[in-house]
């Protein structure tokens, strides 16, 4: 197993990738836009319309323990700021992520190998349904960005946006995910969350998302939390799937997943469930208020994908989830 060292590119402080990625492999930097030091919004528009791993769950906590009002969209200070430490200008995003070992070395080229393999899967797996898979671009960000569903900070996390059709990430959010939410992070844990968040780009292209729609109920059987949950779902097929996808040349992306992987990954699942995360932040758990599925939830679905490896077994809309 590769050793490569920590913090480069913005990698994990002290973190160590345990998936490896075959270091001949090409790497499709056209399926991520990089607008690292552009500016940004000041907040996500609450009801926007943003899909996300903890999204607006988090967003509502810290304003309303932070001070802010969240019915005014109002800007909030939090820790997310991290996605500046070694980014490169949009243009040069091409020329540094070019192969596997970039992206063994390189956060942001970690990312778009993971949306490649993700994507990958997807347009094998859609083949010629609801007209075939069409691919979603990346955004990486730091601090905040201009989305179709409205403003956001990097306080929203990692999101989806269906109205315009692509994923949000500032690469801050990785370290986040061990020093805020408590998991123990890793190169697999970032695959995870791309590839939730490519989960909600299915549902939007198979109609799924139309079915929630602006929903507010919320629960632990809410129709938002069935949404996520089988977003998670997804995110375990693929994983079951990932050491087969291919880059443009026909050469395998991964050189090894473990067991291992899997477990980061859903130890990151748990780590964003709405119980641990209303813990951790309020001291207190409302079961009612949930949006994205408690930390058991989230690990079931994931298994629920991994253990299948086929999509039709992530119906989180029917009977209990």
């Amino acid at each position: 197993m590769r050793s490569d060292p920590p913090g480069v590119g913005g990698a994990p402080y002290g973190k160590v990738p345990a998936v490896t990625f075959n270091d001949d492999a090409s790497l499709d930097t056209s399926q991520v836009g990089d607008r690292r030091g552009m500016g940004g919004g000041t907040g996500l528009a609450v009801g926007g319309g943003g899909l996300g791993i903890v999204g607006l769950v988090v967003y509502l906590l810290i304003s309303v323990l932070g001070g802010g009002d969240p019915s005014t969209g109002s800007p909030v200070q939090g820790p997310l700021q991290a996605g500046q430490t070694g980014s490169v200008s949009a243009q040069d995003l091409s020329g540094t992520c070019r192969t596997g070992a970039d992206a063994n070395a390189r956060d942001d080229c970690r990312i778009v190998a993971y949306v490649n393999s993700v994507q990958a899967y997807w347009k094998k797996a859609f083949g010629t349904r609801n007209g075939g898979y069409r691919p979603a671009e990346t955004v990486i960000f730091a601090g905040g960005v201009r989305t179709g569903c409205g403003n956001a900070t990097s306080d929203v996390g990692p999101f989806y946006c269906p109205a315009d059709g692509k994923a949000y990430f500032d690469l801050g959010f990785f370290d986040d995910l061990s020093s805020r939410f408590g998991a123990e992070g890793g190169s697999f844990a970032q695959g995870y969350v791309v590839a939730h968040e490519y989960g909600h780009h299915v549902q939007n292209l198979l109609g799924t998302s139309d079915r929630v729609g602006n929903s507010r109920e919320s629960g632990p059987q809410s129709p938002s939390v069935r949404l996520e949950l089988q977003a998670d779902c997804y995110a375990g097929v693929w994983a079951k799937n990932a050491t087969q996808t291919l880059d443009a040349r026909g050469r395998p992306l991964f050189e090894s997943l473990t067991e291992n992987d899997i477990k980061i990954a859903l130890d990151a699942a748990a780590a964003v469930g709405d119980d641990r995360i209303q813990s951790k932040s309020a001291g207190r758990v409302d079961p009612e208020s949930w949006t994205h599925g408690s930390s058991e939830q989230r690990q079931k679905w994931f298994n629920t994908g991994y253990a299948s490896g086929n999509p039709n077994s992530c119906d989180t809309f029917t009977g209990s989830v």
